[in-house]
């Protein structure tokens, strides 16, 4: 079995040590307190045992808490007082630096935890390693200086999770919808260079992936685009070839016939589309920002997004392009045709695209074929998202922050240019069985945690209160969000709605099925469920009231976050069929991995989740290789425009780059227990040569994922 130690390194277990441990402890008594060889065998054994019955990797500071544990309860008070009092002393001699051990970890590439903290960073790298390495000083000055000490305690409980710690040190917030029209239209300024308005497609797409490197190292979060605000330049691209053509005539004397004359255009006009969209797919999943990883990037495609039907014509041009070379992929290293993580592609389901004698309806069959092989894109109901964003259609920020609805000061809509403050999560199963199913309790336990919340989301807000725009030109200065002056404040934008922050939370089926004994799914079940998202948005309007702060409820995407509450959860009330038996708890709102339910179903019971997650939310489906099988996909996506605001359909897109399998590889427990992947058709177990893309929560991860996520991914069951 492997512990994980302080710094976090993977080690064998080694029973030994607590023995050892016990009779330092044992010895700094007085003899007539002391226990004999035999108890201390006999503590360490317990230990041991409790050690190899639990579910979950532990870390010394829980097999610690064990032998305090058992100590204590054979009647061998003064030694469990020697060995806390050791245990502390250590401790303050550790926090009087605490970084060194886990950078050096970093460095030497044994850090397991970091290893898997994020399934889209390569932590062998050094831009990686230099992330990660101020990450630990960011995380260890906001532990010491600027949180609060209980909500420091409740973190690393697990009670809360207070995101992004690696960042909060500095001035940054979460994530944005860039506004790409501005920048493009008005010009824009790139590390102190000035960029024109484009006379070109491909010069836009070029300066777009620019901008969006530029923002990825400004933000931590993820960010969002429209082909929108690109289409403009299609027909700037139509008219400029069109002059060329004239003046070759003019200089050659050659003619063409009108039909000739458009179709020699309309060609050229292809292949500069064609090269736009591979400037944008190929320059994202290989730009390397200062965070260490490709741009969280997301690609929004809305037909009614555009202003006149030329346009909407000429934006269907650069979907269709963007769809078929994400169906085809990209290359990796040895060769093979790969499902790639970025750009994150929405795409809108409307009007004139959701049924077969629809004019756009082509570009939907082709958003059918990019899903079944390459998991995206996701999609948004047009429909049903106007029900409940006040009759607006936008992207989400990144992967499923959405952003409230804001009226600028002539009335009308605004969502490009604003962005999110940060996250704080709430665990919803710890306070159900910190409640021990007296409802009143939950409640009160309840109340509590959300003040904690609320405060925690304050020092959030403060600490972006005072910010110069200087910290980040690309953002404040020059477009993406504002065009403030040098110097000045960004404090404007945190007040009266313009950025959103957000109050998540996790575990809802886990919380609801401790407290009712049933899944949430179950009629009786629901109702109480609803009711914990009604009061979650209760607190949310509240605070808004009281600071003119756009507080919001936020499905929290989990990743590394599941596998961290899971441990804690066990550790505090110990396992719990149906609640704390995984290594992983349930997204925001979700069904339960592992629960029978058919894809329509699905669907349409989460939508009523959705309406009551206004700062983020998205809903998926598991389905099989569904290449052979189109009209299924269609079907779903009938399902999603009448039923649900956003959705996705996951599948199974991999490579072993030994022998070249593509469809899914498995993941299997090795001889230590450990979950690992596995080529069906090669055995291959070399993670390094092997492509495995999975839907994390709302985005493709591709580098693999700590043994929680892996066995929540491990668990899931089809739904189609």
């Amino acid at each position: 079995m492997k512990i994980i130690k302080r710094n976090g390194e993977e080690a064998i277990f080694d029973v030994q040590k607590i023995v050892n441990a016990i009779e330092k402890a044992n010895n700094a008594v007085p003899e007539v307190d002391r226990i004999s060889e035999a108890y201390i065998q006999a503590v360490s054994s317990k230990v041991k045992d409790a050690c190899y019955a639990s579910k979950v990797q532990l870390n010394v500071e829980a097999i610690q808490d064990l032998v305090e544990t058992e100590l204590m309860r054979i009647g061998a008070f003064q030694i469990a007082r020697s060995y806390i009092t050791y245990r502390y002393r250590h401790a303050l001699m550790r926090k009087s630096n605490s970084t060194d051990q886990q950078i050096l970890s970093l460095l030497e590439c044994t850090n397991e935890e970091v290893k898997q903290e994020n399934s889209n960073k390569n932590p062998t790298v050094v831009s990686v390693q230099r992330d990660y390495m101020a990450g630990e000083v960011s995380k260890d000055i906001t532990r010491r200086f600027l949180l609060d000490e209980d909500i420091v305690q409740a973190h690393n409980e697990g009670i809360i999770h207070f995101h992004d710690a690696d960042y909060f040190a500095q001035h940054m917030h979460n994530c944005d919808l860039v506004n790409l029209e501005d920048m493009l239209q008005n010009g824009t300024v790139i590390s102190g260079t000035k960029i024109d308005t484009p006379h070109s497609f491909s010069t836009a797409c070029n300066i777009a992936t620019q901008i969006i490197a530029q923002v990825a190292s400004s933000q931590y979060g993820g960010q969002s685009i429209s082909l929108t605000h690109l289409a403009p330049f299609v027909d700037v691209s139509r008219k400029k070839l069109i002059k060329e053509l004239n003046q070759t005539i003019e200089e050659t004397g050659v003619t063409f016939t009108k039909e000739q004359f458009d179709k020699i255009v309309e060609r050229r006009l292809a292949e500069e589309i064609t090269r736009g969209v591979q400037i944008i797919q190929y320059q994202v999943v290989t730009l390397m920002t200062t965070n260490g990883q490709s741009p969280f990037i997301t690609v929004f495609m809305y037909l009614n997004e555009a202003r006149n039907e030329q346009e909407k014509a000429d934006l269907a041009l650069i979907i269709e392009e963007v769809l078929k070379q994400r169906t085809k992929g990209v290359r990796n290293e040895a060769g093979f045709w790969v499902t790639p993580a970025f750009p994150k592609l929405i795409y809108v389901l409307e009007e004139d695209n959701i049924n077969e004698d629809q004019k756009y309806f082509y570009l939907t069959e082709l958003a059918a074929k990019c899903t079944a092989k390459r998991l995206v894109p996701d999609y948004i109901s047009e429909k049903k998202m106007k029900e409940i964003k006040e009759g607006s259609c936008f992207p989400c920020m990144g992967c499923r922050s959405f952003l409230s609805v804001y009226r600028d000061e002539t009335g009308k809509p605004k969502f490009y240019g604003r962005f999110n403050q940060g996250v704080v999560t709430l665990n919803l199963v710890d306070i159900a069985c910190s409640s021990g199913k007296d409802m009143e309790k939950f409640w009160q336990i309840f109340n509590d945690r959300l003040d904690l919340c609320y405060r925690a989301l304050m020092i959030r807000h403060k600490r972006l209160l005072g910010t110069p725009s200087d910290v980040a030109p690309i953002l404040w200065q020059n477009g993406a969000i504002a065009r403030l002056k040098k110097g000045e404040k960004i404090d404007k934008l945190l007040f009266n709605g313009y950025s959103t922050i957000s109050l998540g939370y996790a575990g809802l089926c886990e919380c609801v099925r401790y407290m009712t004994g049933r899944p949430h799914t179950d009629p009786q079940a629901t109702p109480f469920a609803l009711d914990i998202m009604k009061r979650l948005n209760d607190a949310c309007d509240k605070w808004k009231e009281e600071t003119t702060i756009a507080f919001s409820v936020y499905g929290t995407p989990l990743e590394s976050t599941t596998y961290k509450f899971a441990k804690c959860l066990k550790q505090r009330f110990g396992v719990i069929p149906g609640v704390t038996d995984k290594n992983y708890i349930t997204n925001s709102y979700h069904v339960h991995v592992t629960e029978n339910i058919d894809a329509f179903s699905k669907l349409t019971f989460e939508s009523q989740f959705q309406k009551l997650s206004p700062g983020g939310a998205i809903s998926y489906v598991e389905v099989p290789n569904m290449q052979q099988n189109i009209p299924a996909v269609i079907a779903v996506l009938k399902h999603i425009y009448d039923n649900i605001m956003y959705a996705e359909l996951n599948t199974k897109s991999d490579c072993c780059q030994k022998c070249g399998f593509t469809g899914e590889i498995q993941v299997v427990e090795d001889n230590d227990g450990k979950l690992i992947w596995k080529c069906p058709q090669c055995g291959n177990t070399d993670q390094s040569m092997m492509n495995v893309a999975r839907r994390t929560c709302g985005y493709i991860g591709t580098n693999f994922w700590n043994q929680g996520r892996t066995e929540e991914i491990k668990e899931r069951v089809l739904h189609l």
